[in-house]
């Protein structure tokens, strides 16, 4: 058995690509995820982007591994060689982002998710899940 067969929460994970859940208030969240090949920006084998989005659609959040960001501190550091990040705030252009495994990605995303929400005084609550996996 592999390591990416041994992440448990790896399936409850995968179930999410194509979703898309509309909270209170006009608010949606987005997920995207599939399995790919491991490579060295994303030895985990897996592409993925989960965002949460305010009413007029602009991204309040994002996690994903659509591309590498710049490393914090020092311009001389030289920027990770995994592209996992993630978005703080909309204006963010991104920080990197230790992945762990796929349960740790989900508590980290809706931590996230409930902050930016409790911030805004909006309840959690999704109000209707759209399905639009791709083929």
């Amino acid at each position: 058995m592999s390591d990416r067969d041994a992440d448990h929460g790896l399936e409850f994970l995968l179930a999410f690509d194509g979703s898309i859940h509309h909270l209170e208030e006009g608010y949606w969240i987005k997920f995207e995820i599939r399995r790919i090949d491991a490579t060295k920006q994303r030895p985990h084998g897996l592409s993925y982007s989960f965002t949460l989005h305010a009413p007029d659609g602009t991204r309040l959040l994002g996690f994903d591994n659509a591309h590498r960001v710049t490393s914090t501190g020092s311009r001389f550091k030289p920027p990770p060689e995994v592209s996992d990040h993630w978005h703080r705030t909309e204006d963010d252009p991104g920080r990197p982002y230790a992945f762990k495994d796929a349960d740790r990605l989900l508590q980290d995303f809706f931590r996230e998710v409930r902050r930016i929400l409790a911030d805004r005084g909006i309840p959690e609550t999704v109000v209707k899940v759209e399905e639009k996996r791709k083929p």
